[in-house]
């Protein structure tokens, strides 16, 4: 193993084990990292896709990606955020005023 000052050949092709990583097991993360971004780009533009079918049979996409978020919050998640913006929504004056 070469010292501080030393420096290792390396050869076309060859990735360098530099302080104490891995090259190439690092070149194969970045590998499957890259790969997974592609797909979570593609699998992005089937579900923009999805929304576009959706609209053009007249549901409303703004609303169903609302319902979407929803169901991935607990019921206790889902209550206390519509407390606080019913408590916004009353300081700002946004509600009738038979139920202030």
């Amino acid at each position: 193993m070469p010292t501080q000052h030393e420096t290792t050949e390396i050869k076309p092709g060859q990735i360098a084990d530099v302080g104490g990583i891995t090259g190439d097991q690092l070149e194969q993360y970045i590998d499957r990292i890259e790969r997974m971004e592609e797909e979570k780009a593609e699998l992005g533009q089937d579900i923009r896709d999805l929304y576009l079918e959706a609209k053009g049979n007249g549901f409303d996409p703004k609303i169903m990606r609302k319902i979407v978020s929803i169901r991935k919050k607990d019921q206790h998640e889902i209550d206390e955020e519509e407390a606080i913006l019913y408590l916004y929504r009353q300081a700002l004056g946004m509600l009738p005023s038979t139920l202030q």
